[in-house]
């Protein structure tokens, strides 16, 4: 499974502002038919701009990142490794342009696993992150089998033996499932187990193609075929043309197949193609689709900028390649591609009905020098639509809070006699700067009565997202405190604190 993990680290880049750093992880299993041993394979490519690089007392910068891979099952560690990676040393920071590459390999029984992998980068006082994934080892000396498919970035002979290494060929792995336009082939290898025991000492055949992911339905001009020689292990490494692939999501499929054509094995990896300068098959004129009544570029661009909140990372990525480049006709077909793959016999309404969402939320939340697809308020509603319930405060007051306690309240009215007084009899007060309260009575894939907290933090009518209780979204510690300007005690429930947990 491929995955792309950013862990939130204090940078002193661009006046200290925060940054992250990004690295893809996927792993694969595979068989030693010599010994019979199972085992894993993981890789993290690190993307080394994005690390904090430290001066060295010889010269020259270097950035470190601690890696730790856990395997287990239950409470039973099974393996565990702790090391750390360095990239080399640079002129300079601003010189660096490449990744790291760590590939690391250890035995693993038939079994269903947790790994667990922890990484932090060293040039920072930031927490590590951790991911987890299942993992399946599931092989038997008996019986044929397919170890994981696997992209790969680039092949050269080997010249020296090293973890990348397989049947004489240092194979370069591709750790993303998302494919830009630049590449013009789909390259792949995995391993065959075993099949001398099914098919004997006749010759079988590899087979390659893509296919739709939604429909299945296979494209024809990427197919590819090979005769192999059955032996314990035969390594199968090859190549699809996806010159003409439109952009859309899909999956590399493979089979092998007996001389009389049956299907014996098979294995799918899917991925995202971008491709825009490639029209979806069978639409040869957008004119005549419910995107050919968009004929501004910048227009079409604002459409590509605003589908951000329900886009997959790899639909963002290939929207903001689109949107890079100029062509109309290249950006209906993204937009056209984006709402037939979620509902093929309504795009059109489901398009629509998100329009609609765009409209309001540029016409409400656009702010000087700022679209109102780019707010926060405005990413929230696109996201997650309208919201159920909206509180708008901006001269919200509440009295009687004094050593540390706070009665809760929604307005000035509500105390009634409950208000503290100073040693000297005077009310104590706290005046909360501007706030919107936004409750969703559901959202799809959370819990009930999901509450999102916007605040004007300058006054100047711009607000940004303080805090949610949506899972994924900004929860900050000591939020109410900073909305009060510190007049709320720390670790004190106040007012808005009181409204924000009834959600009104």
């Amino acid at each position: 499974m491929r995955r792309t993990i950013m862990a939130i680290v204090a940078l002193t880049l661009c006046g200290g502002a925060w940054a992250q750093m990004q690295a893809m992880f996927d792993y694969g299993t595979f068989f030693r038919t010599s010994d019979n041993t199972p085992y894993v394979e993981t890789r993290l490519l690190f993307d080394a701009w994005t690390m904090q690089f430290a001066e060295q007392p010889g010269g020259g910068y270097k950035a470190e990142a601690e890696v730790t891979l856990l395997l287990r099952q239950a409470d039973s560690v099974c393996f565990v490794k702790k090391y750390t990676l360095s990239t080399p040393v640079v002129p300079s920071p601003d010189s660096v342009g490449f990744n790291i590459l760590d590939v690391q390999r250890f035995a693993a029984q038939n079994g269903i696993y947790d790994l667990d992998i922890s990484m932090r980068d060293l040039g920072t006082d930031s927490k590590p992150l951790v991911v987890n994934e299942k993992v399946v080892v599931a092989y038997d000396r008996n019986q044929p089998a397919l170890s994981n498919l696997q992209l790969i970035a680039s092949v050269k002979p080997t010249t020296r033996q090293g973890m990348i290494s397989r049947g004489g060929y240092d194979l370069e792995p591709y750790i993303d499932d998302f494919i830009p336009e630049s590449m013009s082939e789909l390259n792949y290898y995995y391993e065959v187990y075993n099949i001398d025991r099914e098919v004997g000492g006749d010759a079988f055949v590899a087979m390659a193609y893509v296919e739709e992911r939604e429909t299945g339905f296979r494209v024809e001009t990427t197919q590819r075929a090979s005769r192999k020689t059955p032996a314990a292990t035969v390594p199968v490494l090859g190549s699809v043309d996806i010159s003409e692939l439109p952009s859309g999501n899909y999956n590399l499929v493979v089979e092998l197949r007996n001389r009389d054509g049956q299907t014996m094995l098979f294995r799918r990896l899917p991925f995202f193609r971008s491709n825009p300068g490639v029209k979806p098959m069978g639409i040869s004129d957008f004119a005549t689709t419910f995107v050919g009544r968009y004929t501004d570029e910048a227009e079409l661009n604002l459409y590509l900028d605003a589908l951000y909140p329900i886009a997959s990372e790899q639909e963002r990525r290939s929207a903001r390649e689109v949107a890079g480049h100029p062509g109309v006709e290249a950006k209906q077909a993204f937009l056209y591609n984006f709402w037939v793959s979620r509902d093929r016999l309504n795009a059109e309404s489901k398009w629509l009905a998100y329009k609609e969402r765009i409209d309001y939320v540029q016409e409400h939340f656009s702010f000087p020098m700022t679209r109102g697809i780019m707010t926060d308020r405005g990413r929230v509603y696109l996201q997650y639509g309208p919201p159920d319930y909206i509180r708008d405060e901006k001269n919200f007051a509440v009295m009687g809070h004094a050593q540390g306690n706070m009665y809760n309240a929604g307005s000035m009215t509500d105390i009634g006699n409950k208000i503290e007084r100073t040693g000297d009899g005077s009310p104590n007060q706290a005046f909360y700067l501007p706030y919107q309260l936004w409750r969703y009575n559901q959202i799809l894939g959370d819990d009930k009565n999901r509450v999102f907290l916007f605040w004007d933090q300058f006054r100047s009518g711009y607000y940004t997202l303080l805090n949610s209780n949506a899972r994924g979204e900004r929860q900050e510690y000591g939020w109410e405190r900073r909305l009060s300007n510190n007049q709320v005690p720390e670790g004190v429930v106040g007012a808005v604190g009181a409204q924000f947990e009834r959600g009104y």
